[in-house]
């Protein structure tokens, strides 16, 4: 048998390494104000989060 034989399960790497070059490409375009509207916004949805409260009825 060959050493290199590769598996059906196994993908290349580099395609998620290229992938994520990509998003740090895009991210670094960004103005500060852009960073700055989306942080505020994820913090917003964290303080939504935090507190929601989850309820539900006995299906009884």
């Amino acid at each position: 048998m060959k050493k290199q034989e590769k598996h059906i399960v196994q993908e290349p790497s580099s395609d998620y390494e290229k992938a994520e070059l990509d998003l740090l490409k895009t991210a670094l375009k960004r103005s500060y104000t852009e960073r700055f509207h989306s942080m505020t916004k994820l913090k917003k949805m964290n303080i939504m989060f935090r507190q929601a409260h989850i309820k539900h009825k006995s299906s009884h």
